[in-house]
């Protein structure tokens, strides 16, 4: 089961994130990410983080643990911001956090220009976002991180955020679990990853079993009051067959047709060139911030 804490300290808010997660110190010690019930994406998303985090480490992928954090709105009274005050207000209770890695990096297109990724790693990573529908993985938000950092042998690759995976649970019933899904820009399609590799390595696995205990980590509350369904339970069985279903269909969408990184940069440029034409004229005149070289890039941490 996922460890159980209590927040005692609120740090800061993470505004790189759009549901705005909160860096928190807890009574164990630890420091962590948390992600909020009362954010705008909703219980599905930690749902989502839960179980697709929970099977990436059962998978041996490197994920930071995952704790449900008790949380209570008085520790940030001080926060100055009412968004993030009324945020905190909606959330009293259980919610999600995620270890925060110290000092870790976003695996971002300038450090990917400089860090090697092996094919087989990359293949089990890509096989795990295809499993799990999560195609929000991509070369312009790779929601990967480097820890410890470049120049602290050896640096690692950490999967993190995974809110906008199971996109079948959006519509349940709607979803044919052997469905392909575009991931030619995946964060590291142009690594050459050896996606049969790791179908034949993990696919056996991905077991019932195994599924049946990664959703039982999902707190009741999270799942109550889906509609169609009368239980939690229920709502759990159908995450696992869904998921279970897909995997014996990895044959039809096991993702190959991944872009070199010389193809990769010459439709990035065809991109940025028909956006520099179709501008209007006043917003020409507009510095392109995102191209800057990487040594003026904004290097804060991203933490989901």
């Amino acid at each position: 089961m996922l460890r159980q804490v209590t927040a005692t300290r609120y740090v800061t808010p993470l505004r790189s994130g759009g549901s705005v997660p909160g860096v928190v110190e807890a009574d164990d010690e630890g420091t962590y990410v948390v992600k909020f019930t009362g954010s705008a994406q909703g219980r599905k998303a930690l749902v989502a983080e839960v179980i697709v985090g929970e099977l990436a480490r059962a998978l041996g992928l490197r994920f930071p643990e995952l704790v449900l954090v008790g949380f209570d709105p008085a520790i940030a009274a001080d926060e100055p911001h009412q968004e993030v005050r009324e945020l905190h207000a909606a959330s009293a209770g259980v919610n999600l956090g995620m270890d925060y890695l110290p000092g870790a990096r976003d695996f971002s297109p300038e450090i990917a220009e400089v860090f090697d990724v092996h094919p087989v790693e990359a293949g089990r990573v890509v096989w795990l976002d295809a499993l799990t529908v999560n195609v929000d993985r991509t070369v312009h938000s790779s929601n990967l991180m480097l820890w410890p950092t470049l120049g602290v042998a050896p640096p690692r690759l950490w999967l993190i955020d995974h809110g906008a995976a199971l996109v079948f649970h959006h519509r349940w019933g709607t979803t044919d679990p052997a469905k392909a899904y575009d991931f030619r820009h995946h964060a590291l399609g142009h690594y050459g990853p050896d996606v049969r590799a790791a179908d034949a390595e993990l696919r056996p696995k991905v077991t019932e079993e195994l599924l049946r205990a990664i959703t039982d980590e999902v707190p009741d509350a999270w799942l109550a009051d889906e509609p169609g369904f009368g239980s939690p339970e229920e709502v759990r069985r159908a995450y696992v067959e869904f998921l279970h279903a897909r995997v014996r269909a990895s044959g039809d969408w096991l993702p190959t047709d991944f872009p070199s990184r010389d193809e990769l940069a010459a439709e990035n440029a065809r991109r940025a060139a028909r956006t520099r034409r179709d501008r209007p004229d006043w917003l020409k005149r507009v510095p392109d911030l995102h191209g800057k070289p990487a040594a003026e890039q904004d290097w804060s941490v991203h933490l989901g």
